[in-house]
């Protein structure tokens, strides 16, 4: 398949995008910004001119757990070299102490936070795809479920308060597709709901809470189990189809930059989107100049993987119910009419 390239003037607007800087000043963390996803949008940050405090396990001297050789000084190093501040902070988001300790410095420093973005376990290899309950290991999911799930709540739990003082801010939790159940372990399902759930709860401090997911990402181990680099990926392409609509990290980098940016964001609290959806909306391309667009590839390939879409009709069926009785609550619609719209869609 051709990869598709924005026009000359797309790649001209993302350019002066880039030189205008709008978070100029602005103050952000990227929870887990070692690698993947998480390092992408800390240099996505970074080109918009935010000053980045990249927090994670991993640090020179002291490898990661999951025996990456990624750093965050190197992250802070990469958002410092696109344009921004890159602060490397070694912070296990699981214990409390050094998340309230993180937050308590950056109050101290620059007395703000505009931007959390929390992709703490984003690829996390002890996450089983797809585990059967009759084969799930209790105790590991108990373990995996403090990065995965706890680290995001007590993370928002404390750089809440210091937007709260400025009556603004933006939460982007990383997940897995965008859609509910588009994932492939319960813990990226919690991230939506949590998003939607916070949402409620910090609107009335004007505070921003989306899930967001990055499509066919290209990370640091992905390019690694495929033998190449980001020089050669798309030799790859002639073996799996998929992989010319692959993306850099950067990508999602820039996409929730430009939604950091954006003055009317707040429209958007309590959603679920992805990197091609906002690429889309403000006219973001990847590092190449190219604007990748998982769904579009998977309009493409989807008659290739019928149980998967049977999996998203039985969701909608699932969702529909859900609001048909979510609609009769909010008092919209009658119980009798309820009952009549359901018998029409169901005929």
């Amino acid at each position: 398949m051709p990869v598709k390239k924005a026009s000359t003037d797309k790649r001209k607007s993302a350019n002066q995008g880039a030189r205008l800087q709008p978070l100029r000043d602005r103050v952000a963390v990227v929870a887990g910004a070692t690698r993947g996803a998480g390092r992408g949008i800390a240099r996505g940050l970074g080109e918009a001119g935010a000053i980045v405090y990249c927090t994670g396990r991993s640090t020179r001297g002291q490898p990661s757990p999951y025996r990456r050789p990624e750093t965050i000084e190197e992250t802070a190093e990469l958002v410092t070299a696109a344009g921004g501040t890159g602060v490397p902070v070694r912070v296990d988001h699981t214990v409390e102490t050094e998340v309230r300790d993180l937050f308590a410095r950056v109050g101290k420093e620059v007395g703000r936070l505009d931007v959390l973005v929390n992709s703490v376990a984003g690829e996390d290899p002890s996450l089983r795809w797809q585990e059967s309950l009759a084969n799930f290991d209790m105790n590991q999911g108990l373990a995996v479920m403090r990065p995965a799930v706890f680290s995001h709540l007590l993370t928002a739990k404390h750089a809440a308060p210091l937007m709260a003082r400025r009556r603004r801010g933006l939460i982007a939790l990383g997940t897995e597709g965008d859609t509910l159940m588009g994932s492939s372990s319960v813990w990226k399902i919690f991230h939506k709901v949590f998003a939607f759930l916070l949402a409620q709860e910090l609107r009335k401090h004007k505070i921003v809470v989306v899930a967001v997911t990055p499509g066919y990402l290209r990370s640091e181990s992905m390019l690694e189990g495929c033998g190449v680099t980001e020089a050669n990926w798309r030799e790859v392409g002639k073996k799996n189809p998929a992989f010319p609509e692959s993306e850099s990290p950067l990508f999602i980098g820039r996409a929730v930059a430009a939604l950091a940016a954006d003055p009317k964001v707040m429209e958007r609290s309590g959603d679920v989107t992805s990197s091609w959806e906002l690429a889309r909306h403000y006219d973001v391309v990847d590092a190449d100049g190219c604007r990748p667009d998982w769904q579009t590839m998977w309009d493409q390939i989807a008659s290739s993987f019928p149980g998967f879409q049977e999996g998203f009709r039985r969701e909608m069926r699932w969702l529909d119910r859900l609001a048909r009785r979510a609609e009769r609550y909010a008092g919209g619609v009658s119980p009798k009419r309820a009952r009549a719209k359901a018998s029409a869609r169901d005929v």
